[in-house]
Protein backbone atom coordinates (compact mmCIF):
# COMPACT_ATOMS: atom_id res chain seq x y z
CA UNK A 1 0.00 0.00 0.00
CA UNK A 2 1.76 3.38 -1.13
CA UNK A 3 0.97 6.77 0.13
CA UNK A 4 -1.30 7.15 -2.77
CA UNK A 5 -3.58 4.17 -2.09
CA UNK A 6 -3.41 5.15 1.62
CA UNK A 7 -4.70 8.24 1.13
CA UNK A 8 -7.64 6.96 -1.58
CA UNK A 9 -8.94 4.43 0.50
CA UNK A 10 -9.07 6.55 3.78
CA UNK A 11 -10.88 9.13 1.92
CA UNK A 12 -13.39 6.13 1.10
CA UNK A 13 -14.04 5.41 3.86
CA UNK A 14 -14.96 8.94 5.16
CA UNK A 15 -11.29 9.83 6.59
CA UNK A 16 -9.48 12.65 5.13
CA UNK A 17 -5.35 12.58 5.05
CA UNK A 18 -3.90 16.29 4.03
CA UNK A 19 0.24 16.66 3.12
CA UNK A 20 0.90 17.42 6.51
CA UNK A 21 -0.15 14.40 7.81
CA UNK A 22 1.29 12.29 5.33
CA UNK A 23 4.58 13.85 6.31
CA UNK A 24 4.11 12.48 9.78
CA UNK A 25 3.59 8.99 8.40
CA UNK A 26 6.37 9.42 6.65
CA UNK A 27 8.34 10.14 9.38
CA UNK A 28 6.99 7.56 11.65
CA UNK A 29 7.38 4.64 9.14
CA UNK A 30 11.02 6.16 9.23
CA UNK A 31 11.71 6.38 13.01
CA UNK A 32 9.98 2.65 13.44
CA UNK A 33 12.23 1.25 11.34
CA UNK A 34 15.28 3.59 13.00
CA UNK A 35 14.49 2.01 16.15
CA UNK A 36 13.56 -1.11 15.04
CA UNK A 37 17.08 -1.44 14.76
CA UNK A 38 17.84 -0.79 18.55
CA UNK A 39 14.92 -2.32 19.80
CA UNK A 40 11.79 -5.05 18.75
CA UNK A 41 9.10 -2.93 18.06
CA UNK A 42 7.70 -4.57 14.91
CA UNK A 43 8.33 -7.59 12.86
CA UNK A 44 6.81 -5.56 9.84
CA UNK A 45 9.31 -3.07 8.50
CA UNK A 46 8.37 -3.27 4.69
CA UNK A 47 7.22 0.76 3.99
CA UNK A 48 3.84 -0.83 2.21
CA UNK A 49 3.34 -3.39 4.58
CA UNK A 50 3.70 -0.36 7.28
CA UNK A 51 1.26 1.30 5.97
CA UNK A 52 -1.52 -1.31 5.60
CA UNK A 53 -0.88 -3.49 8.79
CA UNK A 54 -0.07 -0.55 11.20
CA UNK A 55 -1.29 2.65 9.94
CA UNK A 56 -4.49 1.21 8.05
CA UNK A 57 -5.54 -1.20 10.47
CA UNK A 58 -4.94 1.56 13.15
CA UNK A 59 -7.48 4.05 11.36
CA UNK A 60 -10.09 1.61 11.05
CA UNK A 61 -11.05 2.02 14.18
CA UNK A 62 -12.27 5.38 12.91
CA UNK A 63 -14.78 3.54 10.40
CA UNK A 64 -16.93 1.88 13.36
CA UNK A 65 -16.38 4.52 16.32
CA UNK A 66 -17.40 8.37 15.17
CA UNK A 67 -13.82 10.07 16.22
CA UNK A 68 -15.38 13.52 15.99
CA UNK A 69 -16.94 12.62 19.03
CA UNK A 70 -14.30 11.43 21.27
CA UNK A 71 -12.22 14.20 23.06
CA UNK A 72 -9.89 11.88 24.61
CA UNK A 73 -8.53 8.55 24.09
CA UNK A 74 -6.64 5.97 26.43
CA UNK A 75 -4.09 3.41 24.55
CA UNK A 76 -3.31 0.33 27.04
CA UNK A 77 -0.64 -1.70 26.03
CA UNK A 78 0.30 0.55 22.73
CA UNK A 79 3.99 -0.85 21.70
CA UNK A 80 4.90 1.05 19.20
CA UNK A 81 1.74 3.44 19.07
CA UNK A 82 -1.05 1.18 17.72
CA UNK A 83 -3.23 2.01 17.29
CA UNK A 84 -3.30 5.59 18.88
CA UNK A 85 -0.50 7.13 17.12
CA UNK A 86 -2.11 6.87 13.76
CA UNK A 87 -5.13 7.69 15.09
CA UNK A 88 -4.19 11.42 16.63
CA UNK A 89 -2.45 11.84 13.19
CA UNK A 90 -5.63 11.57 11.44
CA UNK A 91 -8.09 13.67 14.23
CA UNK A 92 -5.85 15.90 15.93
CA UNK A 93 -8.44 17.04 18.34
CA UNK A 94 -8.24 14.01 20.06
CA UNK A 95 -6.14 14.04 23.66
CA UNK A 96 -4.38 11.03 23.91
CA UNK A 97 -3.03 9.06 26.60
CA UNK A 98 -0.56 6.27 26.11
CA UNK A 99 0.49 3.12 28.40
CA UNK A 100 3.19 0.47 28.25
CA UNK A 101 4.06 -1.31 30.27
CA UNK A 102 8.08 -1.69 28.71
CA UNK A 103 10.34 1.50 29.70
CA UNK A 104 12.36 1.49 26.20
CA UNK A 105 8.68 1.63 24.26
CA UNK A 106 8.11 5.00 26.10
CA UNK A 107 11.38 6.01 25.07
CA UNK A 108 10.76 5.10 21.59
CA UNK A 109 6.80 6.63 22.02
CA UNK A 110 8.00 10.12 23.29
CA UNK A 111 10.40 10.92 20.51
CA UNK A 112 7.78 9.83 18.02
CA UNK A 113 5.86 12.28 19.56
CA UNK A 114 8.37 15.28 19.61
CA UNK A 115 9.68 14.10 15.66
CA UNK A 116 5.96 14.40 14.76
CA UNK A 117 5.09 17.77 16.95
CA UNK A 118 1.97 16.39 18.01
CA UNK A 119 0.35 17.95 21.30
CA UNK A 120 -1.43 16.61 23.87
CA UNK A 121 0.21 12.94 23.77
CA UNK A 122 0.99 11.80 27.21
CA UNK A 123 3.06 8.64 27.31
CA UNK A 124 3.06 6.33 30.75
CA UNK A 125 5.44 4.17 31.77
CA UNK A 126 3.55 1.54 33.89
CA UNK A 127 1.45 -1.31 34.29
CA UNK A 128 -2.24 -0.71 33.16
CA UNK A 129 -3.11 -2.41 36.73
CA UNK A 130 -1.40 0.10 38.40
CA UNK A 131 -2.43 3.08 36.16
CA UNK A 132 -6.00 2.49 36.73
CA UNK A 133 -5.74 2.62 40.53
CA UNK A 134 -4.70 6.75 39.65
CA UNK A 135 -7.49 8.85 39.76
CA UNK A 136 -6.96 11.32 36.92
CA UNK A 137 -7.04 8.34 34.60
CA UNK A 138 -9.48 6.46 36.39
CA UNK A 139 -13.10 6.41 34.91
CA UNK A 140 -12.04 9.39 32.69
CA UNK A 141 -11.59 8.40 29.05
CA UNK A 142 -14.39 8.67 26.59
CA UNK A 143 -13.11 6.24 23.60
CA UNK A 144 -10.28 3.68 26.07
CA UNK A 145 -8.49 0.91 22.61
CA UNK A 146 -5.99 -2.24 22.53
CA UNK A 147 -4.72 -3.92 19.81
CA UNK A 148 -3.81 -7.76 19.90
CA UNK A 149 -2.74 -7.28 23.66
CA UNK A 150 -4.51 -10.33 25.46
CA UNK A 151 -7.57 -12.23 25.07
CA UNK A 152 -10.80 -10.16 25.50
CA UNK A 153 -11.39 -11.61 29.58
CA UNK A 154 -8.36 -10.03 30.72
CA UNK A 155 -8.20 -6.83 28.41
CA UNK A 156 -11.67 -6.20 29.82
CA UNK A 157 -9.79 -5.80 33.34
CA UNK A 158 -7.07 -3.98 32.26
CA UNK A 159 -9.30 -1.14 30.00
CA UNK A 160 -12.93 -1.09 31.56
CA UNK A 161 -11.26 0.84 34.56
CA UNK A 162 -10.27 3.76 32.48
CA UNK A 163 -13.18 3.90 30.64
CA UNK A 164 -15.51 7.08 32.00
CA UNK A 165 -19.21 5.93 32.71
CA UNK A 166 -21.12 6.19 29.08
CA UNK A 167 -17.98 6.14 27.14
CA UNK A 168 -16.31 2.89 25.09
CA UNK A 169 -13.84 0.36 24.87
CA UNK A 170 -12.75 -0.92 21.32
CA UNK A 171 -10.98 -3.87 21.20
CA UNK A 172 -8.94 -4.38 17.79
CA UNK A 173 -8.65 -8.27 17.00
CA UNK A 174 -7.11 -10.49 14.63
CA UNK A 175 -9.61 -13.48 14.47
CA UNK A 176 -12.37 -13.90 15.20
CA UNK A 177 -13.22 -13.28 18.70
CA UNK A 178 -16.31 -14.99 19.59
CA UNK A 179 -15.05 -17.61 21.47
CA UNK A 180 -13.29 -14.58 23.69
CA UNK A 181 -16.68 -12.72 23.86
CA UNK A 182 -18.31 -16.36 25.40
CA UNK A 183 -15.54 -16.19 27.47
CA UNK A 184 -15.53 -12.76 28.64
CA UNK A 185 -19.09 -12.64 30.11
CA UNK A 186 -18.03 -12.49 33.70
CA UNK A 187 -15.69 -10.01 33.49
CA UNK A 188 -18.37 -7.72 31.28
CA UNK A 189 -20.60 -8.14 34.67
CA UNK A 190 -17.93 -7.27 36.72
CA UNK A 191 -16.41 -4.74 35.46
CA UNK A 192 -19.55 -2.61 34.00
CA UNK A 193 -19.20 -3.29 30.72
CA UNK A 194 -21.64 -4.27 28.07
CA UNK A 195 -21.37 -5.68 24.50
CA UNK A 196 -22.58 -2.98 21.93
CA UNK A 197 -21.43 -4.69 18.69
CA UNK A 198 -18.75 -6.65 16.95
CA UNK A 199 -17.68 -5.39 13.18
CA UNK A 200 -15.51 -7.44 10.56
CA UNK A 201 -13.34 -5.95 8.10
CA UNK A 202 -10.72 -7.13 5.78
CA UNK A 203 -7.69 -5.53 5.05
CA UNK A 204 -8.06 -4.13 1.77
CA UNK A 205 -4.80 -5.46 0.21
CA UNK A 206 -3.57 -8.09 2.61
CA UNK A 207 -7.51 -9.33 2.97
CA UNK A 208 -6.68 -10.72 6.38
CA UNK A 209 -9.26 -10.55 8.61
CA UNK A 210 -9.62 -7.93 11.29
CA UNK A 211 -12.31 -7.44 14.04
CA UNK A 212 -13.48 -4.59 16.39
CA UNK A 213 -15.20 -5.30 19.35
CA UNK A 214 -17.29 -2.33 20.94
CA UNK A 215 -17.86 -2.39 24.35
CA UNK A 216 -20.15 0.20 26.73
CA UNK A 217 -19.04 1.19 29.92
CA UNK A 218 -22.60 1.55 31.94
CA UNK A 219 -20.97 2.18 35.58
CA UNK A 220 -18.10 3.15 37.26
CA UNK A 221 -15.54 0.44 37.93
CA UNK A 222 -15.85 -1.21 40.92
CA UNK A 223 -13.30 -0.31 43.63
CA UNK A 224 -11.75 -4.14 44.01
CA UNK A 225 -11.00 -3.58 40.26
CA UNK A 226 -8.57 -4.52 38.94
CA UNK A 227 -6.66 -6.25 40.74
CA UNK A 228 -2.94 -6.13 41.77
CA UNK A 229 -0.44 -6.12 38.18
CA UNK A 230 -0.01 -9.77 36.93
CA UNK A 231 -3.09 -11.20 38.65
CA UNK A 232 -5.28 -10.50 35.28
CA UNK A 233 -3.27 -12.46 33.31
CA UNK A 234 -2.74 -15.71 35.38
CA UNK A 235 -6.29 -15.53 36.67
CA UNK A 236 -8.82 -14.19 34.43
CA UNK A 237 -11.92 -13.15 35.74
Amino acid sequence: MNQTEFTRLLAEKGVECGANQLQQFETYYQLLVEWNEKMNLTGITEREAVYEKHFFDSISLAFFVPMNRQSNLADIGSGAGFPSVPLKICFPHLSVTIVDSLSKRISFLKELVRSLELENVECIHGRAEDVARVPDYRDKFDLVTARAVARLSVLNEFCLPFVRPGGLFAAMKGADPDDEIDDAQKSLRELKGRLREVHRLQLPIELSDRHVVIIDKTDKTPSKYPRKAGTPLKQPL
